[in-house]
């Protein structure tokens, strides 16, 4: 039985040496199905649990491809062992032209060797933000996001991995459910600002309420990933001046990223309200003059 085995395996050997060309198309054809049914059947799995399974359907896709290279190279290995030594008094030309391609390779290496990111991530490469959706040996495709209001704009951005090198990058990931959001308010020195803060802050506090619980838990991921304490469940209210003699009301949020705009137009609003109702009080008590339509 071995003996038989040995020479079935022999003949395998020399029809794929003397048939190169079709083992090789039969290679790519069984390899490219197999792949493709595996990664049918992960997809399907994910959206049956619901889990995001784009990372390992990344890594299988340039997996297969890379064994799938190797397994080439070895079917034609004395061509390509001839074909090598044949150009090699062009390979200084060869690398000088093909330089872009082999940064790109190497930030490939990079990424697989440090992982700063994964696919699925909130990333910035550069100026360039946006959600990871695939990574290959040449360039990151990014779903855009836009980087004031934190929601997709439908544009894929295809960033060369050469970039991963040489710019910085930020994994801005726990940005996509919360997010530290940033607003002010400028004012005449009309009244003290600062007989308004405990009601402005008990309102902005009530304004929050509902995702409170949530928003701990997700401090406490966010800061022990990051070995840092920085983040505030309550608004954060600062009173300042600015070169114009004018007050500015600094209010800083860590809240949901879809509901940032909503939450700074409703405590825009509270501030608002008790600023103008404080001047009109004010006003009738005779302290202050009426308020001209460029003050207001």
């Amino acid at each position: 039985m071995p003996d038989v085995i040995d020479q079935a395996w022999r003949v395998f050997l020399d029809y794929t040496q003397s048939y190169k060309l079709l083992t090789s198309l039969l290679l790519i054809m069984v390899f490219l199905g197999c792949k493709r049914i595996i990664i049918r059947l992960l997809r399907r799995q994910s959206k049956k649990s619901g889990d995001d399974r784009r990372h390992s359907i990344n890594i299988i896709d340039q997996l297969g491809n890379a064994i799938l290279l190797v397994l080439l190279l070895m079917l034609w290995s004395t061509e390509v062992q001839s074909l090598a030594l044949s150009i090699a008094a062009f390979m200084v030309a060869i690398v000088f032209a093909t330089r872009e391609m082999i940064q790109c390779f190497m930030g490939f290496i990079y990424y697989m060797t440090t992982r700063p990111f994964r696919v699925g991530d909130w990333v910035q490469l550069g100026d360039n933000v946006g959600e990871v959706v695939e990574m290959d040996w040449a360039k990151t495709t990014l779903l855009e996001v836009d980087a004031e209001h934190y929601g997709y704009t439908g544009k894929h951005v295809y960033v060369p991995n050469n970039q991963l090198m040489i710019q910085v990058v930020k994994n801005l990931n726990f940005l996509r459910r919360y997010r530290l959001h940033e607003f002010s308010l400028t004012l005449e020195p009309l009244v003290n600002p600062y007989r308004l803060l405990d009601d402005f802050r008990a309102k902005a506090i009530e304004h929050c309420s509902h995702f409170r619980d949530v928003a701990e838990r997700y401090k406490s991921w966010i800061e022990r990933n990051l070995d840092a304490e920085f983040i505030s469940i309550d608004p954060v209210i600062d009173i300042e001046t600015n070169n114009f003699a004018k007050f500015v009301v600094k209010v800083g949020l860590f809240c949901p990223s879809d509901e940032s705009l909503l939450l700074e137009e409703k405590i825009r609003a509270d501030w608002l309200s008790l600023w103008f109702d404080t001047i009109k009080a004010e006003q009738k008590k005779g302290g202050l003059p009426p308020v001209s339509s460029d003050q207001a």
